[in-house]
């Protein structure tokens, strides 16, 4: 194509300007006759100049969309990166004589790029290259939030295509460790008195009391000697004190009714479980219990529900130490006490402590991420009227109740990154329990032989107050 001199001096004007620019810096290629061009590589909205040792007439590109051309001289070409992509520029000599094709790659601009990269994560081994409009990012991170970052940067260079090719780095692995720990203790006190008056020798009686009214029988055994009947509570024998005592024809008996229960629970379970970064990971240490269910046809099918220790977490390792765990956590067992009974089946309730929550935290911290303190109180008195309120007297016509019940309960997790090790340095309960020999068996009564460490945490479980080492102990 020809180009008049006034149109050249103006591009040329142009091209030193974007050449003075920082963002418009161009390069050079150097086209040597006889000898073969290398690929022209151009960033896109940046531009290298073509410079070659014979003059050419005419120049095309393939696919004007990815690059743009214009002549500076007979010898200078310019060419301008508009779009990633690969196409191919051709050079023709004065008589038509085919000089060379120079294939072009159009690539993001990934210089500002690694800038930014350098800036923001200076210390991260990333490496940046172009695949055809795209970018790839290789190389070893340390955490997956450093990752994240790394990504969203170069999505703000070329979006929708990066690829993702960096690993993280260091450990990955979340062991967690829960511990649920609960204390429930309940007292119950009562006291109940009742007083007859009978004829000796006869069945004429007079009572008054608290308590339900019972047999003949059920009144001599308790109070020796009395023929009436006394109010005392029907089917409890335990704490009840009676006396009585003759004055002529008429006998008077006293019957109390004094009972006190404590109570004491201690629970505690330890579950630890070992997961991926980004995995979830279940442990269930306990069974299913079988429920009756009516189906939309009137039918009976067998539902089953877990109980026992269950745990669900998904840990995330988003820095170098730092951990985030999504988790829920539980405790359950069966209550009789709560049962239904419906069409010939008894359905048992459950006791259930549980918990579910997301948190963050370093290696080997802990947290207590739930807890409970409950105290529950309650009193009745139940008394004869106008009896009940005599003073002092009035006391053995009145029966008190008295119950409180007082439980207390925490959670607590500690995460910790692990790797993995040799399986000979691992510990099993059964390495510290062997089979009896029949000597020891049917001659001495030893139901277990036993291995006992001496030394380590494992030694210093052998050394407490048991009838023999037991459990599992990892350090």
């Amino acid at each position: 194509m020809k180009i008049d001199r006034f149109l050249k001096a103006t591009l040329l004007g142009f091209t030193l300007t974007l050449s003075t620019a920082p963002t418009g810096s161009a390069e050079t290629l150097r086209i040597m006759q006889g000898q073969a061009s290398s690929a022209l590589s151009v960033a896109m909205n940046r531009a290298v100049v073509v410079e070659a040792d014979k003059p050419f007439a005419e120049v095309s590109i393939a696919n004007p969309a990815i690059a743009d051309i214009s002549t500076l001289s007979e010898r200078n070409l310019y060419v301008l990166g508009k779009a990633p992509g690969r196409t191919t520029l051709t050079l023709l000599g004065p008589d038509g004589s085919l000089i060379t094709n120079v294939e072009i790659q159009v690539t993001p601009d990934i210089a500002e790029f690694k800038e930014r990269l350098r800036q923001i994560l200076p210390n991260e081994r990333i490496e940046v290259r172009t695949a055809n409009d795209g970018i790839v990012l290789s190389g070893v991170v340390s955490s997956i939030q450093r990752l994240d970052r790394a990504l969203d940067l170069a999505n703000r260079y070329a979006p929708d295509r990066v690829s993702n090719l960096m690993m993280v780095g260091g450990t990955q692995q979340v062991m967690l460790k829960v511990r649920f720990a609960e204390m429930a203790r309940s007292v119950s006190k009562s006291l109940s008195s009742n007083v007859g008056i009978g004829a000796t020798g006869g069945s004429s009686f007079a009572g008054a009391g608290t308590g339900k009214f019972v047999g003949v029988d059920h009144l001599n055994s308790l109070v020796s000697g009395l023929g009436a009947l006394i109010p005392v509570s029907e089917g409890s024998v335990e704490g009840h004190i009676g006396a009585s005592t003759t004055i002529g024809n008429l006998t008077l008996a006293v019957a109390i009714e004094a009972l006190e229960s404590k109570g004491l629970i201690r629970t505690l379970s330890e579950p630890n479980l070992t997961a991926l970064s980004g995995q979830e990971a279940t442990f269930l240490a306990g069974g299913e219990y079988p429920v009756p269910v009516v189906d939309e046809d009137g039918g009976i099918f067998v539902d089953y529900k877990p109980f026992g220790v269950e745990l669900k977490f998904t840990p995330r390792v988003v820095d170098a130490d730092v951990i985030n765990l999504e988790l829920t956590a539980a405790v359950s067992g069966i209550d009789a006490s709560a049962g239904i009974t419906n069409g010939g089946f008894t359905i048992n309730a459950f006791r259930r402590r549980e918990t579910s929550t997301t948190v963050e935290m370093r290696d080997g911290e802990s947290f207590a991420i739930a807890g409970l303190l409950q105290d529950d109180f309650q009193d009745s008195i139940g008394q004869v009227p106008w009896l009940g309120d005599i003073p002092v007297l009035g006391a053995l016509f009145r029966s008190t109740d008295y119950e409180r019940n007082q439980s207390e309960l925490v959670i607590i997790i500690t995460p910790h990154l692990v790797t993995a090790t040799r399986g000979e340095a691992l510990a099993l309960p059964t390495d510290r329990i062997r089979p009896p020999t029949e000597a020891g068996l049917f001659l001495f009564g030893r139901t277990a032989g036993s291995n006992r460490p001496t030394s380590g945490a494992a030694g210093e479980v052998a050394k407490q107050d048991f009838s023999g080492s037991y459990g599992y102990v990892m350090e």
